[in-house]
């Protein structure tokens, strides 16, 4: 057994970059994309090649594997080991250099893929082969897996547009492989020459055959190339270190073609007969996969077919003359790039969408990438559905269709023996199946250990035999990525799921959408790593804190895979009280963007209160917990003494104000924001003693959130101007709860009986309390809210909510903490935003004409939850131009605030909101409807922020 002590101090002596034993390293390593898990014994970030060969020399002498990792997104398991993880990804990076003339790139292994594009783009070139996550795999595990990706019809898979590559070996040798047998190590050559026949005829003639090793690249009339034969290899021949790629011409422009047919087995049919149209895509996917049919062509399935050419008109020639070829039930031809990429998310974001079923019973990998020859891909797909339903499974499939290569999730129970043993059984009669048509196991993610025990169906006992001969010739002591591709683990062992607790575990918040288990939530995440992408699409906000910190433990995946070994308890070991979970949630912003940006949906804002709530239970909580998560508490109490003007004039003391915030656990950089002097309700009471006639129009509740209260009136007060000029009657909730019987109406009455029989309370979302994992407290405020609300949820008026965080709290996380009480979801469902009250009970107003660009930020709650379609027709109409930024603000409620996270809070506002404002045009408006987004343009950026009910209301009075 590997002493892990002697093995990191002899890996430190060795290598430059960093090497992590410990168990948050382990922890977020021991799962890629697939259905594997297995536990490494730590992390090593090579700084070069001079690093990787010293770790390999360590792990030499000790017999202990080594791992070849990149982005981790790998589906057969084989980014996964027992031994040492190498990542490249931390400092093994870089362009090396690009040369427009040859057309030629070097990069190293960790290179993420949009990186490459991106520097080639300004040159109109492009690295051929696209896969699905793009923004996050690396070059490196491209060539190791030889991916491929939607334009493989055009441009080929990866091992196609490889020149040279750099390895060393396991015993330390460097090489160059390429043509002509470069870089070849001893003994190879000989073994190839002694098989040729069986190499000319033993591997299926298909455009995606990537099971098993390419040998056959090896022989003359393939030119000998070395390089070649090592794409596919899975990282168990050799290592990379540097990679010599041929890139391809841009079309300078593209059309899309949407071709739309009755079902998946129409639209398979047709795919090869579009080829000779020489399109640059053709994926399918049918309308299960879907979340809305909206702007696609009507029909049960649709082909994506991309065609280029020099100009927009021709492009749109070679697209509308494929759509004339195609035998359709519609069709869409889409020229406008931003509306292309649009569609092109709905195929990308398959991969985790199709993690769940229509009715939300789980799916997984396994058999995610077969392919055949593309003119049987419709007898395939028939033979494939009637073999689910023999053995009573799901999946929808979808993928490449003009290459024959189909991908699918299959509802597979791999949580019980006779789940496993039926997803064995139908593994093994699935690869008879793709063999009898004449396909292979795998068409672009590689065999790994979901595959790579049934190769010898595919190609028999023989040459598999061979395959484990080249294994020895590369790597004789079998170092490489074992039980990967040759004498490999049995497909059904080492199942991540196996580990997991078998009954729920208690928890605060119902899950509704898994249930009410947990474990099934945190199951959600499959690994693609949609979260680990460093630039923000459009109005996208997923993973603030990794694109601050580029560590993997504070992304989405990251944190999801603590939560996960955390449930296991095999390496994270004190389960709800792990320090190692608890920092890797501390730079969560709690932004909700994973909610609506992660193709499954995984929630890790909820997931965080719900770790909080467990791990302080019965403990004293970090003093933050207390200065914010009570906030509604210690404003309440300043506005009811009316001190608010000596809180302020104490804040402005220096001292003091150190003082406070030294006791609070808020970051000293921060300056305290103002009270107001006057809170919002006040002024409502003020205002209603002078009103001496009701209003007239629809009624509707506003509700005083504590940031509109206490901090922000001005808000409250211009809503009310807008509402009331666009016909509605405003109130506030009531703040007296009948004892019994008594009615307070319409949120506006008070009788004198309901003076004397109630008690006096305050509505509130709980969102400070369920930010800090306060559970018990947000739940006890949340009733308390329900009680005042119910003569308000006896009538039919909304609850129009200001604050975006505060109306995302009240639709989602009321109903899912207080999950008892049927009282929240009705509740929830009244719920709108101040633009979704106007554009509902008031569609016939037209706003003021303010006639401005804008600037400034879309509120992270407001994109992951509630939606911002209303606010973006609003700001049309009243003349506010231009697009806001997505991301994240930074300050994140009481994130910003708290000691050790200005760093983070900054370098996210820097990401895009900052950067916006700084390059507005003159004169442009700048909104923010949160409370955080206004605080930190004022504090980092000099600016005031508003909402947009305070830049109508100004209109208003100018009108």
């Amino acid at each position: 057994m590997t002493d892990q002590r002697e093995l990191a101090a002899a890996l430190r002596a060795a290598v430059r970059g960093e090497v992590d034993l410990g168990v948050t390293a382990r922890a977020l390593t021991t799962m890629d994309a697939s259905n594997y898990r297995r536990i490494p014994l730590g992390v090593v970030a090579p700084r070069d090649a001079d690093d990787v060969a010293a770790a390999l020399a360590v792990c030499r002498e000790r017999g202990v594997p080594v791992v070849p990792r990149g982005g981790g997104t790998s589906i057969a398991g084989q980014a996964t080991g027992t031994g040492i993880v190498l990542d490249f990804t931390r400092h093994m990076n870089r362009l090396l250099s690009l040369d427009p003339e040859a057309g030629t790139a070097v990069v190293q292994p960790g290179l993420v893929l949009d990186r490459l594009q991106e520097a080639a783009a300004p040159h109109g070139l492009r690295f051929g082969p696209d896969p699905s996550t793009h923004g996050r795999c690396t070059l490196g595990g491209m060539i190791g897996n030889n991916s491929c990706g939607s334009h493989s019809v055009a441009w080929g898979t990866t091992a196609d547009n490889v020149r040279t590559l750099s390895v060393i070996t396991a015993r330390g040798e460097r090489l160059r492989p390429g043509p002509g047998w470069a870089g070849a190590p001893a003994g190879l050559r000989a073994l190839v020459e002694g098989e040729s026949a069986r190499l000319r005829t033993g591997f299926p003639d298909l455009p995606r055959r990537i099971s098993g090793y390419a040998v056959d690249a090896l022989l003359p009339e393939n030119r000998a190339d070395v390089a070649r034969s090592l794409c596919g290899s899975e990282g168990t021949l050799a290592v990379l270190t540097e990679a010599e790629l041929t890139l391809v011409r841009a079309p300078r422009a593209r059309a899309l073609a949407v071709l739309a047919y009755a079902d998946e087995s129409g639209a398979a049919q047709a795919a090869a007969g579009l080829l000779p149209y020489r399109p640059l895509t053709v994926e399918g996917m049918a309308a299960d996969l879907v979340p809305s049919a909206a702007g696609l062509p009507r029909g049960g399935a649709w082909l994506f077919v991309e065609a280029g050419g020099d100009t927009g008109a021709e492009a749109r020639a070679a697209a509308e003359a494929i759509v004339r070829a195609a035998d359709v039930v519609d069709a869409l031809v889409v020229t406008d790039p931003a509306r292309q990429r649009t569609l092109w998310r709905i195929r990308e974001d398959a991969s985790g969408t199709a993690t769940r079923m229509p009715d939300g019973s789980e799916a997984w990998p396994g058999w995610e990438d077969c392919a055949v020859p593309p003119a049987r891909l419709g007898d395939y797909l028939r033979d494939f559905r009637a073999l689910l339903a023999e053995h009573g499974l799901r999946g929808t499939p979808y993928g490449h269709f003009g290459d024959g290569c189909i991908h699918v999730r299959i509802d597979f129970d791999l949580l019980t023996g006779p789940g496993v043993a039926r997803f064995r059984r139908f593994s093994e009669e699935l690869a008879d199946l793709v063999v009898a048509h004449g396909g292979s196991l795998s068409g672009e993610h590689g065999d790994g250990q979901a595959r790579a025990e049934l190769l010898p169906r595919m190609y028999g006992a023989e040459t598999v035999a061979l395959f484990e001969r080249v294994k020895g010739v590369w790597d004789p002591d079998g170092l490489l990525n074992p039980g990967m591709l040759v004498r490999p683990a049995p497909l059904d062992a080492d199942l991540r799921f196996s580990a997991l607790p078998r009954e729920p575990v208690d928890v605060a918040f119902g899950y509704p959408a898994d249930a009410g288990d947990f474990s099934a939530a945190v199951r959600r995440c499959v690994g693609v790593a949609k979260c680990r992408t460093t630039s923000v699409p459009g109005s996208a906000v997923m993973c603030p804190s990794f694109r601050a910190t580029g560590e993997e433990e504070h992304s989405t995946r990251g944190r999801a895979r603590l939560l996960h070994e955390m449930l296991a308890g095999e390496l994270v070991t004190d389960g709800w009280r792990s320090t190692e979970v608890r920092d890797a949630l501390d730079l969560c912003l709690s932004c909700k963007g994973c909610r609506s940006d992660c193709p499954v949906g995984v929630d890790m804002a909820t997931y965080k209160a719900e770790f909080l709530h467990h791990h302080y239970a019965g403990r004293r909580r970090p003093a933050a917990h207390y200065a914010m998560g009570w906030l509604p508490v210690w404003l309440s109490w300043a506005a009811r003494t009316r001190t608010a003007g000596v809180a302020n004039a104490l804040a402005s003391v220096r001292p003091l104000a150190r003082a406070a915030k030294r006791m609070g656990g808020i970051a000293g950089e921060r300056e305290i924001p103002s009270l107001a002097t006057e809170p919002f309700s006040r002024w409502w009471r003020r205002r209603r003693r002078r009103r001496s006639a009701e209003d007239d129009g629809p009624l509707v509740v506003l509700w005083p959130d504590t940031f509109t209260e206490h901090l922000s009136p001005s808000v409250g007060r211009a809503a009310v101007r807008v509402l009331e000029a666009a016909g509605m009657r405003v109130v506030l909730p009531p703040t007296l709860r009948p004892r019994s019987g008594g009615r307070v109406g319409d949120a506006r009455s008070r009788s004198p009986l309901s003076l004397l029989t109630a008690r006096r309370g305050r509505v509130c979302c709980g969102l400070t309390y369920i930010s800090t994992g306060q559970l018990d407290r947000a739940r006890a405020v949340l009733r308390r809210t329900l009680d005042l609300l119910e003569p308000v949820l006896a009538t039919d008026a909304p609850l129009v909510v200001l604050e975006p965080s505060c109306a995302a709290a009240l639709r989602t996380d009321a109903p899912e903490l207080v999950h008892d009480d049927p009282r929240a979801a009705h509740l929830a469902s009244r719920v709108l935003t101040f633009a979704e009250a106007l554009e509902r009970y008031a569609p016939d107003w037209t706003p003021p004409a303010v006639n401005r660009p804008v600037t400034g930020q879309t509120h992270c709650h407001q994109h992951a939850v509630l939606g911002d379609g209303p606010d973006r027709r609003l700001r049309e109409a009243a003349g506010l131009t231009g697009e806001l930024a997505g991301g994240c603000c930074g300050l994140a409620g009481n994130f910003g605030f708290e000691r050790g996270h200005e760093d983070v809070s900054r370098a996210c506002a820097e990401e895009q909101l900052l950067p916006s404002v700084r390059e507005a045009p003159q004169g442009a408006v700048v909104q923010a409807d949160g409370f955080s987004c206004r605080t930190q343009l004022e504090q980092l950026g000099g600016v005031r922020g508003r909402h947009l009910a305070e830049i109508l209301a100004e209109a208003l009075e100018e009108e």
